[in-house]
C-alpha cells in the first residue's frame, strides 16, 4: 500500500506542479542515484515475477534501449515476493516523475490471473519510464506499449501516477493476464490523491484526458463485468475493487482545495504536510518523497525532498539529479533488508554458496543506519505526547532553514554549470545534499538519545506488544 499527491502549478504559490508520497512496505528502504548508460543494440533485461512470488510467474527478457536516463530513486528489498531490488519511483533528468500505488482489480480478474504470467511487473515498470519516458505521457504510452507486447505481471493490480511540469496521468494496471490498463490526464487546476489508485467513469473511446486500449470496455462485457446497457462505464465498480475513493483521500484532497483557495495558495510547507500529518503517516510509511515539476537551466539541478522514513518523523532533505553520491547514512544497509538475516560479512563459504555473503559493503555497515535511527526516533515519540510535539517542531523548523539555504545553493551551482565547472557544480550539490543529510542523522541521533534517556528514567518504555501510534484515517 502507498500514497501519492499531485497538485497543480495553478494552485501554488511558486507556479510550480508538485507530486508527493510515500511507499509502504516494512522492508529496508534506500536512495540511489542513477547514471545515463548506454547499451549495446542486442541488450536485454530481465522482468516480471518468478515462482516464488505470491501470484507466481515466469521471469523473461526484453529489449533494452540503447540509453537510458539518469534519474534517482528510492529501492526496497521485499514485496509480495517481487524479485529485489524494487522500486516505486522516483525522478529523471528529463523532469519525469513516477509513483507507485496499488489499486486492486476485482476479484474475477485475479482469479483468472494465469500461474505462468509474464511481462513486466510494477517495479520494472516505474523504473523503465524513469529510464525512458521524456514526458508523462510518454511514460504512460510506454507502459501500454510493454504491456501489449510484453504482458503484465501482477500481485492483484496496481496503478501509476507519473507527472512531469505540464501534467500528470493516474494510470491503472489490471490483474487478469488480459493485457488492460486506463489513464486518466490531470492538469494544472488538479489535486488528485491516490490511496488507492482509482479511475471513475471514463468515455466509450479514448481522448484527451483517458487513454486506454482498444478491447478495454470489450473485454469486460465478453466477461460478464459490464452491462453496455447501464450506461457509462465506471473503472473501479466494473474492473478494480468497487469501493470507490477512500476516506483518507477525500479528506486529503479536501484539506489541500482549502489551501488553494487562500490568496496565499499552496506553499512547500503544505506539500510537506500533505505527507507528513499524523492523520496519513505512520510506521507502514518506509520513506516519503516531494518532487518539484518544473524545468530549471540545468537538468542537473532538478530534485526530490526525500526522507528516510515516514516524513512525519523524519524531515524531508533536498537530493539533485546532478549530485555524485548519496550520503552513507541513506544507502543500502542490512536493517530490515530481506535476506540478510542468512548472510555474513565473511566469505569462507562464497564459492559453495555466494548467498551467504552479505550484500551490504562492510564499510557502509559500520556507518548509522538513517531508517535504523529514525525507526528509534519514531517510536520514541510515539509512546510519549510531549516528544512527539518535540520531534515534529523540531523537524518542521529544521525543513525551513534548509529551504531558506537551498536557493543558495542552486544558484552557486547554477554559476558553475554556465560557467562550464560541470564537475565542480556536480561536487557542490553532493556536498550540500550530504551535509544537510548529515544533519539530519546527527539531529535525529540526539534526539533519540535525549528521548530514550526520558522515557526510560520515567518508567515510561512501552514494552507491551501493542505498540501505540497516533490515530491515521487509513
Amino acid at each position: 500500500m502507498s500514497y501519492s499527491i499531485y497538485i497543480g502549478r495553478n494552485l501554488t504559490r511558486d507556479g510550480i506542479a508538485y507530486i508527493a508520497g510515500y511507499g509502504d512496505e516494512p522492508s529496508s528502504h534506500w536512495l540511489g542515484v542513477h547514471p545515463r548508460q548506454t547499451h549495446a543494440p542486442d541488450a536485454r533485461i530481465t522482468v516480471g515475477v518468478g515462482a516464488e512470488a505470491d501470484m507466481p510467474g515466469r521471469r523473461t527478457q526484453i529489449p533494452q534501449v540503447s540509453e537510458t536516463a539518469r534519474n534517482i530513486r528510492v529501492s526496497y528489498s521485499y514485496y509480495l515476493g517481487v524479485p529485489a531490488p524494487i522500486t516505486n519511483g522516483g525522478l529523471n533528468e528529463y523532469g519525469v516523475a513516477v509513483r507507485d500505488i496499488w489499486s486492486s482489480s476485482c476479484q474475477a480478474l485475479v482469479a483468472m490471473t494465469p500461474a505462468d504470467q509474464t511481462g513486466p511487473n510494477y517495479s520494472d515498470l516505474a523504473r523503465l519510464v524513469l529510464e525512458r519516458a521524456r514526458t508523462a505521457r510518454e511514460g504512460v504510452e510506454l507502459i501500454g506499449q510493454l504491456i501489449a507486447e510484453h504482458g503484465y505481471s501482477t500481485y492483484g493490480g496496481n496503478s501509476h501516477m507519473i507527472a512531469d511540469p505540464d501534467e500528470a496521468w493516474v494510470i491503472i494496471e489490471f490483474a487478469g493476464g488480459r493485457k488492460l490498463w486506463v489513464a486518466e490526464r490531470l492538469g494544472p487546476d488538479d489535486i488528485r490523491a491516490s490511496r488507492p489508485g482509482h479511475i471513475g467513469r471514463i468515455p466509450t473511446e479514448p481522448d484527451d484526458t483517458f487513454l486506454f486500449p482498444p478491447h478495454l470496455i470489450r473485454t469486460a462485457v465478453e466477461l460478464g463485468l459490464h452491462d453496455p446497457a447501464t450506461g457509462q462505464f465506471d473503472v473501479n465498480t466494473v474492473l478494480g475493487d468497487g469501493k470507490g475513493r477512500w476516506e483518507g483521500v477525500t479528506w486529503i484532497e479536501t484539506e489541500m482545495r482549502a489551501r488553494a483557495a487562500r490568496p496565499e495558495k499552496i506553499g512547500l510547507a503544505d506539500v510537506f504536510w500533505s505527507i507528513s500529518t499524523e492523520w496519513l503517516t505512520g510506521d507502514t510509511a518506509g520513506y516519503g518523497q516531494v518532487v518539484p515539476l518544473h524545468h530549471p537551466r540545468h537538468d542537473a539541478l532538478r530534485m526530490m525532498w526525500h526522507a528516510p522514513i515516514g516524513p512525519g518523523m523524519a524531515p524531508l532533505v533536498p537530493v539533485f539529479l546532478g549530485q555524485s553520491s548519496v550520503h552513507d547514512g541513506f544507502v543500502q544497509h542490512r536493517y530490515l533488508t530481506t535476506g540478510e538475516s542468512a548472510r555474513f560479512m565473511d566469505d569462507r563459504k562464497k564459492e559453495k554458496n555466494p548467498d551467504t555473503v552479505s550484500q551490504v559493503p562492510q564499510g557502509i555497515e559500520v556507518c548509522d543506519s538513517a531508517v535504523y535511527q529514525f525507526k528509534r526516533l519514531m517510536h520514541l515519540a510515539y509512546q510519549d505526547a510531549t516528544v512527539l510535539e518535540e520531534v515534529c517542531k523540531h523537524w518542521r523548523m529544521f525543513e525551513e532553514n534548509m529551504t531558506a539555504d537551498l536557493a543558495d545553493a542552486c544558484r552557486i551551482a547554477e554559476v558553475l554549470f554556465e560557467a562550464g565547472e560541470h564537475r565542480l557544480a556536480s561536487s557542490h550539490l553532493t556536498k550540500a545534499s550530504h551535509g544537510w543529510l548529515d544533519k539530519a542523522l546527527r539531529d535525529c541521533i540526539a534526539l533519540v538519545n535525549s528521548a530514550y534517556t526520558r522515557l526510560e528514567t520515567a518508567r515510561a518504555l512501552n514494552k507491551s506488544l501493542t505498540p501505540l501510534a497516533p490515530h491515521q484515517k487509513w
